[in-house]
This record gives structure tokens, C-alpha cells and sequence, in this order.
């Protein structure tokens, strides 16, 4: 009765103005449930959800508050289930099917490829040229018949990998027989293979540069590319990102809009899982699927659709079922550039108006730099200052790449002659993306110049902020009159 009681109040509750900030609430409650251990889960949930409620300047009704704890010891209690089922079943020797997840990884000297075995994962590492060779040639949802030794991960190596879901390492004794997956597996790598096939038209590294655009296929990108890529700030376009899910429903638009609104629902959730299975259900796709399909069902239902609130249903709901991927750097950052960017990116956008034309994207990309601030020191320990200007010059001939370069891939690959014809505009867009990546990483200064040009930007753009609010105050001192 009383749960009952609460989710009858919780949609008077979020729709409050203030009261929405609950969800905010929740998501950091299942963040901390998720991401810690032991009896300081339970302590630290509680703290945040204190906190969250000391922000809200109304009252929130009990029950309501009841409910956000609640979820809270759901989240602990999922998180316990998960923690616990990341140790191996099974180890030791085995013989037989063995199926491929997502697609091999090379490095420089060696190819990483992540197995399951029984129910469980498995990463294996392949450093002989010949075994090497044969491994980079699976795709994902392949079944491979192999023989392999299984093993512990050490306590360091296990932790990183923990959000893949892999329990272990497998030492190869031989691989044999390779066999198709399920459906949805086969029919996922012929579309992969279309479009590897169209993008056989471009230069080896333009066509690496454009798969990872477009799909996620990072494969095939020299070192040297990622690592420019990083230092400019722009390694989120390597890979696929959330981005993605919104060029692909713009794709669809056309024809979306042309059904009734149950079917449409229909078929946009089909359009973005299907798009999540092609991506290999990479964690920033995640996020951006599930925030496209509560907007669709919000559409649909005719209920109000704020961003940030999707948002942190999104993140709740995901750490929910999979609790482990509070441990993916990629989910982080996909959240963290999403939040800046729908809750900072207007309001920088708003103050930054003596930039005319340029106030929304420099106000949106400063938005996702303060977003990302905090997973990118923790993990690469870097922020580059030449991030804003590579970021404003790249993703929107980068974002034109990926709604166009699906369905020119497709096109290309089934019809290799044109193929060139219909490239040419990704081979220019991919070129300009990486040619601003390399002028981003040989200026970037570095060290300590990188976090005093750092500072003199945030007093500059500071300064222009007060200047552009002083021009729109009235004369008295208060606000404009509203007309």
C-alpha cells in the first residue's frame, strides 16, 4: 500500500519545477549503490540521497522519499548479485563451441578478443602473427570451436574489465571451425560488411576513420591516428558515440513521420535497437538509445520530454539492470558530456552572445568539456586545451559523416561501381576531421601551458559572460521588461 501510495505521488512529484531534481537524486543514489561495496554502499546512498533532499527548497513528500531509498537498496542488492557473478564458474581446461563477443581488438603486437564459454566471458590474447591473423578475421556473434586453458584475472586487470562482464583469461591451444550466429548476428555483420565493403573506395586511413564515424569499427586505426585523436580532444570521434542514434533517427525522419504514432513508436525503438546490435551495444550507444526511446515513449504518451530527466532515467535504469557498467569509462563520459551539454550548454550559450553565430556551438562544446572534466583526469589524467577550437571545427562536418555516411556506405558497398562517386563527399569530410585532429595535437602546448591557457580562457570567456549580462539587464538594475 504504501509503494502504491508513492508511485501515485512520484509524476505529480518530478513535474514539479524543483522536485524534478529527485531524479538527479535517484540516478547519483544508483551510481554510488553500484560503483562501491559492502556496508559504505549503504552509507554512502543514504548520504546522497540526504544531500539531494537538503538541495530541494519544498518539502518532498515522504512517501516519495521512501521510494528513492528504496530504489537505492534495489540498486545495492543488484549490485551485490553482479559483483558476486564476476568471479569464474569454471576454470581449467575446455574443448567446444565458443562464441565471439563484439568484434577483435588489435594492438600493436597482439589481438584481444573476448569469448564466452558456457555463460561466461572470457578475454583471450593472441601475440603469434599467424594465430593473430586468423583471430582479427571473426566477427561478432560468430560461434568458433576452440580449445583453451581457463584462468583467473589478477585483482588490477579484473576490475578494468569487470564492465565487459569478463570473468577471466583463456590461454589458446588451437581454434578450428568457424560457424555464422544467431540471425540477428549475421544479419548485423552483413550490414558491418557493406559497408566495409564501400568504404574500400576511400585511402586505407580515411576508410578506418570513416567505419569509426559511423559504426564504432575502430579497428583498422594506426596508432597513430588514436593517438592524435587524444591529444586534440577529439578521441569520442574515433569510436561510435551518442551522436550516432540521433543521425540515424534524422535519417529515418522522413519516413518516421509519414506513419501513425504507434507505429512510429514501433519502429523507432526497432530502428535504435537494431542500431545498437550493429554498434556491438557499445556503452555511450546505450546511454544514447535508451534516452532516445524514453523520448519516443514520452512522444508518444504525450507526456513532457526534459532532457535532463531522461537523462537520469536513462542512467537509472541502465546501472539497474546492468550495475557493472558504472565501470565503463565510455558510459561515464557519454553521461558527462550529455549532462554538460543539455544543462550547461544553453546557459553559457545564453551569456556568450557576443559571439553571435558562434555562441550556441561554443557554448554546447564548453558545456561537454565541463561535463567530461572529472572521468577525463581520473582516467587519462589530461584535458587538452585545444579540445574547444578542434571540437567546433571537427564534430559538425564529423556529425554530417555519420548521417550521411550510412547510407552511402550501404549504397557503395552494394554497388561497388559508384562507389568512389558516392564516397567522394566522406573521403573530404574525413579528411577535414583528421586534418583537424593532427593541427589539434601539434599545438596543443601541454603540461603546465595547457592548464594556464586553461585558466586565461575560463577569465576570458568569464569576462565576456558578465559584459553580454550587463547588456541585457534594464537600466534600474533588474532584469529586461518582458515585451
Amino acid at each position: 500500500m504504501l509503494i502504491r501510495r508513492a508511485y501515485d505521488e512520484w509524476p505529480e512529484a518530478v513535474r514539479h519545477p524543483v522536485r524534478g531534481e529527485v531524479i538527479a537524486v535517484v540516478a547519483g543514489v544508483v551510481a554510488v549503490a553500484c560503483a562501491t561495496r559492502g556496508e559504505v554502499r549503504q552509507v554512502a546512498a543514504v548520504a546522497v540521497l540526504a544531500a539531494g533532499a537538503v538541495a530541494w527548497r519544498d518539502p518532498m513528500p515522504w512517501r516519495v522519499v521512501l521510494l528513492v531509498l528504496a530504489i537505492g537498496l534495489s540498486a545495492s542488492g543488484r549490485a551485490d548479485h553482479a559483483w558476486t557473478g564476476a568471479e569464474p564458474r569454471q576454470i581449467g581446461p575446455f574443448e567446444g563451441w565458443a562464441t565471439v563477443v563484439g568484434d577483435p581488438q588489435p594492438y600493436d603486437r597482439s589481438t584481444r578478443v573476448v569469448l564466452s564459454i558456457e555463460g561466461e566471458r572470457f578475454e583471450l590474447w593472441t601475440r603469434g602473427r599467424a594465430v593473430r591473423i586468423r583471430v582479427a578475421e571473426w566477427s561478432g556473434g560468430e560461434r568458433v570451436l576452440v580449445a583453451v586453458e581457463r584462468e583467473r584475472l589478477d585483482p588490477e586487470r579484473a576490475g578494468r574489465v569487470v564492465w565487459e562482464h569478463v570473468v577471466g583469461e583463456i590461454a589458446l591451444v588451437w581454434a578450428a571451425d568457424v560457424r555464422a550466429g544467431s540471425p540477428a548476428a549475421q544479419a548485423s555483420n552483413r550490414v558491418r560488411g557493406l559497408i566495409e565493403e564501400g568504404a574500400a573506395a576511400l585511402p586505407a586511413s580515411d576508410a578506418a576513420l570513416f567505419r569509426g564515424l559511423v559504426v564504432g569499427d575502430d579497428r583498422d586505426q594506426p596508432p597513430e591516428m588514436v593517438d592524435r585523436f587524444r591529444a586534440s580532444g577529439l578521441s569520442h570521434l574515433t569510436a561510435v558515440s551518442g551522436q550516432n542514434v540521433a543521425f540515424v533517427l534524422a535519417a529515418a525522419g522522413p519516413l518516421l513521420r509519414r506513419l501513425r504514432p504507434g507505429p512510429r513508436w514501433a519502429v523507432t525503438l526497432g530502428l535504435i535497437l537494431w542500431f545498437a546490435a550493429l554498434t556491438r551495444f557499445e556503452p555511450s550507444i546505450l546511454r544514447a538509445g535508451t534516452m532516445a526511446a524514453l523520448s519516443a515513449t514520452a512522444f508518444a504518451l504525450g507526456r513532457e520530454r526534459s532532457p535532463a530527466r531522461i537523462l537520469g532515467l536513462a542512467v537509472t535504469g541502465l546501472l539497474l539492470l546492468d550495475p557493472l557498467l558504472v565501470r565503463s569509462v565510455g558510459f561515464w563520459l557519454s553521461a558527462g558530456a550529455t549532462a554538460g551539454v543539455i544543462m550547461l550548454g544553453p546557459r553559457f550559450a545564453a551569456r556568450l552572445g557576443t559571439f553571435g553565430f558562434l555562441a550556441t556551438p561554443l557554448g554546447i562544446t564548453l558545456g561537454a568539456q565541463v561535463g567530461v572534466v572529472v572521468p577525463a583526469m581520473l582516467v587519462f589524467g589530461r584535458l587538452p586545451l585545444v579540445s574547444v577550437p578542434a571540437n567546433l571545427l571537427a564534430v559538425p562536418v564529423a556529425g554530417a559523416v555519420m548521417l550521411y555516411g550510412l547510407p552511402a556506405g550501404l549504397l557503395a558497398g552494394a554497388v561497388p561501381a559508384i562507389a568512389p562517386v558516392v564516397m567522394f563527399p566522406c573521403r573530404l569530410g574525413v579528411r577535414w576531421v583528421d586534418t583537424v585532429a593532427a593541427l589539434g595535437a601539434r599545438l596543443e602546448p601541454g603540461g603546465s601551458a595547457t592548464w594556464a591557457g586553461w585558466l586565461v580562457l575560463v577569465g576570458v570567456v568569464g569576462v565576456v559572460a558578465a559584459l553580454g549580462s550587463g547588456k541585457n539587464r534594464h537600466p534600474d538594475g533588474g532584469p529586461p521588461p518582458h515585451r
